[in-house]
């Protein structure tokens, strides 16, 4: 058993590494892998965001992965957390996609506004309301799911798991 002392300890130092305490750590981005995400083909779009971001030598942002999202038809999906806090949530991803977002987002710091959650919700005739569904909901036991890494027992704890 570790002391609270050495929870609080993780929790913090997780905290900054998550970008979720101080915001100038850099770009997150975070790769939808439950199995709908996996099944849909989220692992070769993890590995571009990856391979990418090492091409054009991008150390302020870093590649991680996330349980469900909750928009499964819409998987693969991948959420940019920038260091203000703006969150961009891309969907019906691709290696190529991956590709043009590191590029034009990541690196250029232009939205591709034709992969994002709304573009979305236009093409399938939900309009701009789309989200508004997901957001009157509150989760409880899967409060964390889509944000943190659930192989990282740190992030949990970071969560105050």
């Amino acid at each position: 058993m570790v002391s609270l002392a050495e929870l609080d300890r993780i929790k913090n130092t997780t905290l900054d590494k998550m970008g979720l305490k101080n915001r100038n750590s850099g770009i997150r981005v975070t790769v939808g892998m439950a199995t709908c995400g996996i099944a849909a083909g989220a692992r070769p779009i993890m590995d571009a965001f990856v391979e990418e971001i090492k091409k054009r030598n991008l150390d302020n942002v870093s590649v991680t992965m996330t349980g469900c999202i909750g928009v499964c038809r819409l998987e693969p999906i991948v959420e940019v957390v920038e260091p203000d806090g703006k969150r961009t949530v891309y969907v019906e991803m691709t290696p190529e996609k991956a590709a043009k977002v590191v590029e034009e987002h990541l690196a250029g710091g232009r939205v591709c506004s034709d992969y994002t959650m709304k573009a979305a919700g236009d093409k399938h005739g939900h309009g701009k309301d789309y989200m508004q569904f997901f957001n009157k909901q509150m989760r409880i036991a899967l409060k964390n799911c889509g944000i943190i890494n659930p192989e990282s027992i740190d992030e949990y704890i970071a969560m105050d798991g």
